[in-house]
């Protein structure tokens, strides 16, 4: 007999999940935990620069969502029948700076990165995860995700909107436009892949548990693109396409 999911209340057969399904939701978690202790090092990091309150809440609010996301994910993982514990890489659960780098420098980074880039194409990209999800432990995940996920977009946005009202905003643009091609080639590589990886089907019974094709995460990202980063990058004077032609080799139009 199948285990069975029980978080609703009324038992339910355990729909049938493949290797990858169990791999992907272990994946989830583990960086749902690496999204909160991120989260929560930027956060003190934003205590340290004296930031807004009302900054610092909206983080510490953050560290609370990804660690239900991470709870989530594990269970979707369990439901799937996996059996073992989040796999965390603890180097990686924090963030690191220069030692001889203004703190401000350091907050921007990460909140570029991490939030006005990694947060805003998550709202899309879960979207169309949890279109074609019908596994129900896995769709209250993505269902719960995706809520909290705009919310986070509109952290790292409201982040930099302040840092650009500091005295500081001509250093925080200048590093955002010396790294932004950076950041754009490592999204790229994450949600880009080229190659055979880029074209590689998957079966419609890991779909209906919140699987996607990497194709479909290389077109939601090019949107993204034009869509979200290059108007509110404009906003305060910073040039996303040039950015993101930088990231491709190829010059910008």
């Amino acid at each position: 007999m199948g285990r069975s999911d029980t978080s609703s209340g009324a038992p339910t057969k355990r729909a049938k999940a493949s290797d990858a399904v169990r791999g992907e939701w272990m994946r989830r978690a583990a960086a749902e935990y690496r999204s909160a202790a991120i989260t929560h090092h930027l956060t003190l990091w934003l205590i340290q620069l004296g930031a807004s309150p009302d900054l610092i809440d909206a983080g510490l609010r953050i560290v609370k969502d990804e660690l239900i996301h991470a709870r989530m994910s594990h269970r979707a993982y369990e439901v799937a029948g996996g059996v073992e514990p989040p796999a965390l890489v603890q180097e990686t659960l924090g963030l690191t700076r220069p030692p001889t780098e203004p703190l401000f420098l350091s907050v921007a980074r990460a909140g570029v990165e991490v939030f006005c880039l990694g947060e805003t194409v998550a709202v899309p990209l879960f979207k169309v995860l949890r279109d074609g999800c019908s596994v129900p432990v896995a769709r209250r995940a993505l269902d719960r995700v995706l809520r909290d996920e705009v919310r986070h977009r509109d952290f790292g946005w409201t982040l930099l909107d302040w840092m650009m009202e500091q005295a500081f905003a001509a250093d925080v643009r200048a590093l955002v436009d010396r790294e932004l091609p950076r950041m754009f080639t490592s999204l790229r590589r994450s949600y880009a892949p080229f190659g055979d990886a880029a074209q590689k089907a998957i079966p419609a019974g890991d779909r209906v548990w919140g699987l996607m094709p990497a194709a479909k995460y290389a077109d939601v990202l090019e949107r993204t693109v034009t869509r979200d980063y290059k108007p509110r990058f404009e906003a305060h004077g910073i040039d996303a396409m040039r950015a993101w032609a930088a990231s491709k080799g190829t010059p910008a139009t």
